[in-house]
């Protein structure tokens, strides 16, 4: 039991995290300075799904992996819908634009569906972890 406490401790470490990132995102995004939007949106969703993944003690090095994992373990399942799935793999190619193409440029609706993938995943780990705590008290 004192593990499961600790886990899902930990959990809403990350998902706290993810918020701030979020927060972060929404700063950025009134700035307008998009492709810093972008990556923090993207953190948002990486540590969101990492909070997720904490539950198992799973963790990985490489986003890839934990993407990988949380693709395989949790919407193939069903666990959550699909669709954040797909969601998930287009903040990821935003991000990776955004930080890594200098011709790259973001438009605002593209950082505001960046942002509002990041709202709805955290909410959807929010009522995850909230379920998870009800099953161990």
């Amino acid at each position: 039991m004192d593990n499961e406490i600790t886990n899902i401790s930990f959990a809403n470490y990350r998902l706290e995290r993810a918020k701030q990132d979020l927060s972060d995102a929404e700063f950025n995004y009134n700035d307008k300075r998009y492709l810093n939007a972008n990556n923090r949106a993207y953190y948002a969703i990486f540590h969101a799904i990492r909070a997720v993944l904490v539950l198992e003690r799973v963790d990985f090095k490489r986003h890839k992996d934990v993407l990988a994992y949380f693709n395989q373990h949790y919407l193939k399942t069903e666990i959550f819908p699909k669709m954040i799935g797909r969601k998930i793999s287009q903040a990821r190619k935003v991000r990776e634009d955004s930080d890594y193409d200098d011709e790259y440029i973001s438009t605002d609706e593209e950082t505001k569906a960046q942002i509002d993938t990041a709202r709805e995943l955290i909410e959807l780990v929010q009522k995850y972890l909230e379920q998870y705590n009800d099953k161990i008290e």
